[in-house]
């Protein structure tokens, strides 16, 4: 499933739980890659290194700025074998999905298919209905910044006990979930408030806008992603999954403690997972490099108008953190000496992935952590001043 995260990593924690520490035997600074410990990104390494040697099994990371292209590895992808993690890692990205669906959507509305103020109703009659739900008050827009209202399919209780949280997601990692059921068990729920009236983040926002998508492009979610992003700007390690139960080579295995006590440092392996269980929502697979091209493409306007791209940056307060905003599948975030940024992160059973970039375009960072639990809460603080923020990287 995909989770909101970037916004507790810019108050300073990149996953949620509590830190196993001493859990994986990778020693911090196993690190690979192009110029691991030189071209100016030393702060980086040094907070990847530790984020290993607090508990991470393994984090493939890569920048790119006016110095060239920075790629590196810290820890492990096979807590078995002890093989490294790659510089060339595939991995899920989880919630960074989104900013691919709100591209799509922006380029419709700019070909004048669709409209951000249309409403839901209108392109999915009757879809959203019931216990308050009405998707005749709801727009586009509000699905793409999270203001819907809409429930979250992924906090329902029947849901993580069968999806996310062992045994349930032991027995039912390989069952396909349709996105008529993610969009019936969110309306299984009332809304948490009145279209419009604040931001609250809701996978089931995407879902919704992946079957608008489909509707307005006359072509499947799939072919719209491929065909308007991945294919012109070549991202070759970017995948579709549908229904896919594997994540293609070369990639590291994914871990999770599937929400049981850490402190009994029970790890599962669950690279194996059914990618339909977040459609649209969360289930593309990618790469870091892939990743800092897609970013750097799109804030400076190489897949929207600038119309379409002021709209996307058009953002919405978070409500307990003013240091990040929320536009149209992406948010900005400020690292600790100023710097806004802007990206988009997330995480799924087993990784979490961020990836950001300054204003320009010309500066960007992405990486994925092959482990969903804890980290310490200033980790999120440190990479981006790191970063962003050091003489080096300015």
């Amino acid at each position: 499933m995909a989770t909101r995260r970037m916004a507790r990593s810019a108050a300073g924690a990149l996953a949620a739980g509590a830190l196993v520490v001493g859990a994986f035997t990778a020693p911090a600074g196993a690190s690979s890659g192009d110029t691991a410990r030189d071209g100016g990104h030393q702060a980086t390494q040094r907070v990847l290194d530790a984020l290993v040697q607090a508990g991470v099994p393994g984090i493939t990371v890569q920048a790119r700025d006016r110095r060239g292209v920075w790629r590196s590895t810290s820890g492990v992808g096979d807590r078995v074998t002890g093989r490294p993690r790659s510089v060339d890692d595939r991995f899920r990205i989880a919630s960074i999905t989104k900013t691919f669906v709100a591209t799509v959507l922006l380029q419709q509305e700019a070909e004048g298919r669709i409209g951000l103020d249309d409403t839901v109703e209108r392109w999915l009659p009757g879809v959203v209905r019931g216990n308050g739900n009405d998707g005749r008050r709801i727009s586009v827009r509000q699905l793409l910044n999270h203001t819907s209202g809409i429930y979250d399919y992924t906090d329902d209780p029947g849901h993580l006990k069968k999806y996310v949280r062992a045994p349930g997601f032991l027995r039912h990692r390989y069952d396909t979930v349709t996105p008529d059921l993610a969009v019936r068990t969110a309306l299984s729920h009332r809304p948490g408030f009145e279209p419009g009236a604040r931001y609250g983040y809701s996978n089931t926002n995407y879902v919704l806008a992946a079957l608008i998508m489909e509707k307005a492009g006359g072509r499947s979610y799939a072919d719209e992603v491929r065909t308007r992003i991945i294919e012109p700007l070549g991202l070759q390690g970017t995948v579709l999954p549908g229904r896919s139960v594997d994540v293609p080579e070369p990639s590291s295995r994914a871990y999770s403690t599937l929400g049981t006590d850490p402190g009994a440092r029970k790890i599962y392996d669950v690279t194996r997972q059914n990618a339909s269980q977040s459609w649209g929502d969360g289930d593309i697979i990618s790469t870091a490099a892939d990743l800092n091209r897609f970013f750097s493409a799109l804030i400076r306007g190489e897949l929207l108008p600038a119309e379409q791209l002021a709209e996307m940056k058009t953002t919405v307060a978070h409500p307990q953190n003013p240091a990040y905003r929320y536009g149209l599948g992406i948010a900005t975030l400020k690292a600790a000496c100023g710097v806004w940024l802007w990206g988009n992160d997330g995480g799924w059973i087993g990784s979490f992935s961020q990836a950001v970039t300054t204003e320009d375009g010309r500066h960007t960072l992405a990486l994925n952590l092959n482990g969903d639990w804890g980290v310490p809460d200033s980790a999120g603080t440190d990479l981006l001043k790191a970063e962003f923020c050091s003489p080096a990287g300015s």
